[in-house]
């Protein structure tokens, strides 16, 4: 049976910079610290305006998933807008990123991947292909009783190819080609 995570028992704890606060979800391998974990799954608040944390060698993927929008500006100029319409955004946790809060507080998911993995996230209606597939998990952005999911809750996914509910988001990490 797959495994479940579930929304309703995360316990939020500061970030690693203490600008916000995030729920691990999941962490693997399980019990790994920041500068060892291979992926990590967690959700954010997003309160204030303020500077992300650095991660060397982490890829990210930023999911905003409900509240309001926010614009992420990064050392070399590249700026990414955050609105709350379930789209991913990937961008390299070593580069020094401030967040802009443009309305009210928010909260994202994030999928953070080190090399030489990598992570992607995949929206309604689009297909997860298997090739280089490690791990794959669903996030519901909405009660799912047809899967016995609640929203918010991850649920691991077997390795093969899929196609994203309406309402979910599929999280992917693979062997880079």
């Amino acid at each position: 049976m797959a495994r479940l995570y579930s929304g309703a028992e995360r316990r939020f704890a500061p970030w690693k910079n203490g600008g916000g606060e995030t729920a691990e979800i999941l962490c693997h391998p399980e019990g790994a610290g920041f500068d060892d974990f291979d992926w990590r799954i967690s959700t954010a608040k997003v309160g204030q305006s303020g500077p992300f944390s650095i991660f060397p060698g982490i890829d990210r993927v930023l999911t905003v998933i409900e509240g309001g929008a926010m614009r992420l500006r990064f050392e070399d100029g590249q700026i990414i807008d955050c609105a709350p319409d379930g789209v991913p955004h990937a961008f390299s946790g070593e580069m020094p990123c401030v967040a802009e809060l443009l309305n009210e507080a928010l909260l994202d998911l994030n999928l953070m991947v080190r090399a030489p993995l990598k992570g992607a996230v995949y929206q309604s209606g689009e297909e997860v292909a298997d090739e280089g597939l490690v791990a794959a998990y669903l996030f519901a952005l909405e009660d799912h009783c047809a899967l016995g999911l609640k929203r918010h809750d991850l649920q691991e996914l077997p390795l093969g190819k899929t196609t994203v509910p309406v309402g979910a988001l599929v999280l992917a990490v693979r062997r880079q080609a």
